[in-house]
């Protein structure tokens, strides 16, 4: 790096406009890039909330990670051969992001230590995630999945208050994100409300509460608790409400 004098500040050069960077507005469900166009820059989002889906040769729609003000999306443009992005990012609401060309991309990367540094932390963070994010795939009920996207929604467990309104998203959207149907997304819905671990007027309000659902069921001491606090399914609470009458039918013939 040639020492001019100044000074690089990387909040600086993600906040404003230059050679090779172009700031864009969108309007919520604009796109960033479609899957399949030809990756040659990354974006950076300054102000909103997006989301990355990707279509099966079927049609079949999946949601991959979403988004909030501070991370990159493209990054697979700074591949070393120019290829296409395998998703689409779509923005939720109204959006404000840095678009930065490839080439200028890798040549802050190259000359600014800082700013490297700062793009590999956002990289192991979302590596972190998706790791994350595939063991709630394998291992997590449907309604933990969902209380889990509403509170990374919320962006809880980021520095600063969270933003415990949500953004709009249908019920649809969120079945599609955590794998199941919309009428099992409704009835858990229905749930934490009553419950008190969400609002709804207008839009979704998560509260601290929901945090019980993901964090108790990860510890030991609370495993006996899990059913008083969320059914895993219909099924698993039927099975229980059934238990009494069961046993009430078999102590008949002692009494007789």
């Amino acid at each position: 790096m040639i020492d001019n004098g100044n000074t690089f500040e990387s909040t600086t050069f993600l906040a404003n406009a230059g050679l090779g960077r172009t700031i864009i507005e969108l309007r919520p469900k604009e796109t960033f890039f479609c899957q399949g166009d030809i990756a040659d820059s990354v974006f950076y989002l300054q102000k909103g909330r997006s989301r990355v889906t990707v279509v099966s040769q079927k049609g079949k729609e999946a949601t991959i990670t979403l988004l909030s003000a501070g991370d990159f999306v493209g990054e697979e443009s700074l591949a070393a051969i120019l290829g296409v992005h395998m998703a689409t990012a779509t923005a939720v609401n109204a959006c404000t992001a840095l678009k930065i060309s490839r080439n200028e991309m890798i040549r802050v990367m190259h000359d600014e230590p800082a700013f490297a540094d700062l793009f590999l932390k956002f990289l192991l963070t979302r590596s972190m995630r998706t790791q994350a994010d595939l063991v709630d795939q394998l291992f997590n009920s449907s309604e933990k999945r969902l209380a889990r996207i509403l509170l990374l929604m919320a962006e809880f467990g980021k520095p600063g208050e969270p933003e415990t309104l949500i953004p709009p998203i249908t019920q649809e959207t969120l079945a599609d994100m955590i794998g199941t149907t919309r009428s099992r997304v409704s009835f858990f819905m229905n749930r934490f409300r009553k419950l008190g671990f969400i609002s709804y007027n207008g839009r979704i309000q998560v509260h601290k509460s929901l945090l019980n659902v993901v964090l108790l069921d990860q510890l030991p001491e609370y495993n006996a608790q899990k059913p008083v606090l969320v059914p895993t399914s219909i099924s698993d609470f039927n099975s229980k409400s059934e238990r009494p009458s069961r046993s009430g039918s078999e102590s008949r013939p002692n009494r007789d």
